[in-house]
């Protein structure tokens, strides 16, 4: 009984803040739309609104730790593992803008798709090659605008805990921009929502930022090699950060 009343006052938190924020937002985007095509200040004030919540949550315990990134306006392809919808809570932690990749059905929530149309997130709809080919060119859009991309590679939440293969897609966008891909490791968010239940559950979280990855003069050639590098450090990080975890 008290899980339910605590995640109940969880999703109501959400939504206040979801809703104080939409207006400000809205502000932020008309304010700054001349002179900051990347919406890069509106989708900072996005992501503070993820941490808002997250410091209202009393079961969640996020934090940050690896490489710092000193330009936060050179773009990266950012690129992470997938183990639950609180992701995107604690990757809005780190200290600089990026813009998600997410399924499309997500924008489609009043309120909160309004605020990720407006921070410039990119929506994609599943098994529609259309679609994801339209995503990866909004994707291409932002990061000629500075701005970085987070996408994660596995597609969809892994079911089992264990980590699955990673698609091409964002290794071809970073070979074929020539942004470097900045891969970061999640660890612990698993039991902070579990797939497919509304209920929240205690976790204690962590989001390690690897080093960055060239990919100056690599080809499309080289894109299974890379894919395969960066899913191992992720891998090897994860590894690490759930052992720390369960000795802490």
């Amino acid at each position: 009984m008290l899980k339910r009343l605590i995640s109940l006052w969880v999703w109501v938190s959400v939504s206040l803040v979801a809703l104080f924020w939409v207006p400000w937002l809205a502000f932020l985007y008309v304010l700054t739309a001349t002179r900051d095509p990347g919406r890069y200040t509106v989708g900072r004030w996005f992501r503070r609104a993820a941490v808002v919540c997250t410091k209202l949550n009393p079961m969640w315990r996020f934090r940050t730790t690896g490489v710092r990134i000193h330009d936060p306006r050179r773009p990266y392809v950012a690129v992470a593992n997938h183990e639950s919808f609180a992701d995107i809570f604690l990757l809005s932690h780190l200290p600089w803008e990026m813009k998600f990749l997410s399924k499309e059905s997500i924008f489609k929530i009043p309120v909160m798709g309004w605020m990720m149309r407006m921070a410039g997130d990119v929506a994609v709809r599943r098994g529609d090659v259309t679609s994801r080919a339209a995503a990866l060119e909004a994707c291409r859009d932002r990061l000629a605008k500075r701005v970085s991309v987070m996408i994660m590679p596995e597609g969809t939440r892994s079911a089992d805990g264990q980590l699955q293969k990673f698609h091409d897609g964002a290794f071809r966008l970073a070979v074929e921009t020539g942004c470097p891909i900045l891969p970061i490791a999640v660890a612990g968010t698993r039991a902070a929502i579990t797939k497919g239940s509304w209920m929240v559950g205690r976790a204690t979280a962590v989001a390690r930022v690897l080093e960055p990855i060239e990919t100056t003069g690599l080809t499309l050639a080289d894109v299974p090699a890379l894919r395969e590098r960066v899913r191992g450090a992720i891998a090897e990080a994860r590894a690490t950060l759930l052992r720390e975890l369960q000795t802490a």
